[in-house]
Formats: structure tokens, C-alpha cells, sequence
């Protein structure tokens, strides 16, 4: 399990190898055509910053080669707030007095009409709180189920669960699962995560072995960027990961994510670091340049301006037109929503101005039979 190869890697050391990081070891990770961690960690320590032109330029030649043109669109719908845990960012906690909604089966079904009437979606992302009591495993299962005449592609983004529980869903045609360590710095871990099953730090970060000795075929990772002060040094914990599992379950197919935190209007946690646009152009150019294959992914959590601009340089899969409260789309538009989104457009008006930019949407970008004959190929079946 990663966790017991997270244990030989300090917190303490790794933040200062980041900030020892010399104009030479960012020329001798640009001059390389495979990057080891070590490389990623020059790459986005402050030594690279007169270096972001070079990082912009391999970042769209090597997403252009292995992805085309081409952006993977998905869209999210969130089944149920309802949360057993005290995650000190989040307006789901288990402490805040709100109203709860964990969607009917009817709901469900008319969020899915609702969302094709939007787009020609066939990525599909379910999200939930973390209520196994109401809305475990059984409850995803039948919410796979009835998606499967809409949607070709079905991931998740809910609680960590056992292997056995994500083999289940994969036979209810389950293709991906996003689960974010939100940080990997075990020290402050339950800091932000007082009570409730999230707070078992261990439990959490092996979630993704779990899921590759499931045969998941597609693992979203992710930190939550302005929890920790020492951004980089999250994101470098990340990138161990990414590399302990690549090697580990090589027929998965991985994708990363960096959502940032925003300051708090209601007075609530205020993010640790507030990163800029500048530097999160610079840690996505890192990652193409560190994985050519890895998908990168931005969401409606980032300005119009930035999402257009990075998908010419390095993203390859894009949220649009996202809700994100229960029922958003048709049944329950005034529940409270997890975070507000800055890309207020319409997918069809992403779908234009990405097009403008020589981009292709793409709506269904995975295919069961090509999945079965690829991995025979690979085993030599």
C-alpha cells in the first residue's frame, strides 16, 4: 500500500529539496525526455519561473502528441449533501444547519434528462457526501444503473470504499473513480478533518490501491491546494503517488486535478496559500512535462479566461455548465451548492470558444468493446 511507502518520504526534507532547486536543475529536467519526481520538483520550485515559456511550449508539443487537439468533456451531478464528516472547508460538514438532500431514484432520472437537454454529454461524474447509511454503495449501484441509458462513461467521486465495494459498482458499469487526498502532509491531516471516517489519513491514501486491485479503469487524483502553506510540496507528494501507481497497476489510465481553494466570504477557513494563476499555469506545465499521458483537468472552479488559455497548453479534460448542489440541473436548484463556480458559461459556449481556439470537444471519449480489445492486446490474450 502507498501508505507504508509514504512513511520513507519526508514532509521536512522534500520542502527543502524544492526550495534548493537551482537554475540547473530545472535546464537539466527541461533537457530530458522522461522526468523522474526529483525533476517534477525542480520544475515547479520557484528556480523554474524564468523558465515558463520553455515549460508552455513542451507542455502543448507533448499534450499534442499524446492527446491531439482534442478536450474530454464531462460534466458532474451531485446526488445527495448529506455528510457524516467535519472537513473544516467544507459547507457540507456535518455541523452546519442546513437542509439535506439525498436524491430519489425519480430525481436522479430527471437530472439525467435535464443534463442531456444541455449538451451531448457522455461523461458523467456522480458526487456525494459521505453518508454510507443512506447513500452507500447499494444507492450508487442503482444510480449506475439508471444512468446507463444516458451516459457512456460513468465515474465516481464519493467516499473511499473497500476493493470488493468498487468491483461491485464496476458491474454496475462503473468506469472511474476521483478520489483527492485533499493533502498529503499527515502531520496537519486532522487539522482539517476533526471527525468522521475522513479523518483516517491511511484509510484515504491507499483508496486508489484499492480501486487498481479492483480493475478500476480510470483513477482521479488530486490535492486541495491552500490547505497546506507548501503547496509544492503537496503536489510532489502527489507526484510519488502517481508514479508508486503507474507501476503498480499499469493497465489504469490516471488524471490529476488541482483545485484551488478561495478565500471564505461567510467568515469560514481561510486557505493557508492563495495560489495564482501564474503559478498554477506553472505546475500544470510541470506535470505534462513530467507524465506525457497522465490527463489534466480543469474545472468550472477556474475563470473562462485561464480554462481557454490552459487548453491550448496542457488540460485535456474540462468540465462545462456545472452545478454543483443536488439536483441543480432540474429538481432541487436551490440546495446549497459545495463551491461556486467562476465559468458561468453554457457547455455550448465553452464548446464554441474552444473551437476557436483549434480545440476539438470531445462528448464520448471511451468505449467499453475498445477497452476489452485493448487490454488483450496489452496482456497478449
Amino acid at each position: 500500500m502507498f501508505s507504508e511507502e509514504l512513511q520513507d518520504i519526508s514532509w521536512e526534507e522534500t520542502s527543502k529539496r524544492i526550495a534548493s532547486m537551482t537554475d540547473a536543475d530545472v535546464c537539466r529536467a527541461l533537457s530530458k525526455r522522461h522526468c523522474t519526481v526529483n525533476d517534477f520538483m525542480a520544475l515547479i520550485s520557484p528556480a523554474a519561473i524564468p523558465h515558463l515559456e520553455t515549460m508552455a511550449r513542451l507542455s502543448r508539443q507533448y499534450t499534442e502528441e499524446r492527446f491531439g487537439r482534442t478536450i474530454s468533456m464531462f460534466i458532474p451531478l451531485y446526488l445527495t449533501n448529506s455528510c457524516g464528516n467535519s472537513c473544516v472547508y467544507c459547507g457540507f460538514h456535518v455541523s452546519n444547519p442546513m437542509p439535506r438532500t439525498i436524491l430519489t431514484e425519480k430525481e436522479i432520472v430527471e437530472e439525467y434528462k435535464a443534463i442531456k437537454r444541455l449538451a451531448p454529454f457522455e461523461n458523467l461524474l456522480l458526487v456525494t457526501g459521505e453518508n454510507p447509511a443512506k447513500a452507500g454503495v447499494p444507492y450508487l449501484a442503482r444510480a449506475l444503473d439508471l444512468a446507463k441509458p444516458y451516459f457512456s462513461n460513468l465515474k465516481i467521486e464519493v467516499m473511499p470504499l473497500k476493493a470488493e465495494e468498487y468491483r461491485e459498482l464496476t458491474r454496475h458499469g462503473l468506469n472511474g473513480v476521483i478520489c483527492f487526498q485533499e493533502t498529503y502532509n499527515r502531520a496537519h491531516y486532522n487539522l482539517y478533518h476533526p471527525r468522521g471516517m475522513k479523518g483516517n489519513f491511511d484509510w484515504r491514501v491507499n483508496a486508489p490501491d484499492r480501486m487498481g486491485e479492483a480493475g478500476v479503469h480510470s483513477i482521479g487524483m488530486g490535492v486541495l491546494i491552500g490547505l497546506e502553506k507548501e503547496w509544492r510540496t503537496d503536489v510532489a507528494m502527489m507526484a510519488h503517488h502517481l508514479r508508486y501507481l503507474q507501476k503498480h497497476y499499469w493497465r489504469t489510465k490516471y488524471s490529476v486535478n488541482f483545485p484551488r481553494m478561495r478565500p471564505a466570504e461567510n467568515g469560514g477557513f481561510q486557505p493557508n496559500v492563495i495560489l495564482t494563476d501564474r503559478e498554477l499555469a506553472q505546475l500544470t506545465f510541470a506535470m505534462r512535462i513530467f507524465d506525457h499521458d497522465v490527463d489534466i483537468s480543469y474545472s468550472t472552479r477556474e475563470t473562462p479566461h485561464l480554462r481557454d488559455h490552459m487548453a491550448t497548453l496542457g488540460v485535456t479534460t474540462m468540465s462545462a455548465e456545472s452545478k454543483t448542489e443536488p439536483g441543480g440541473y432540474a429538481t432541487h436548484p436551490q440546495a446549497l451548492e459545495q463551491f461556486s463556480v467562476s465559468d458561468q458559461r453554457t457547455a455550448h459556449e465553452v464548446k464554441a470558444a474552444l473551437q476557436a481556439l483549434g480545440r476539438e470537444p470531445v462528448w464520448k471519449d471511451w468505449d467499453t468493446s475498445f477497452d476489452r480489445m485493448n487490454t488483450g492486446y496489452r496482456s497478449g490474450v
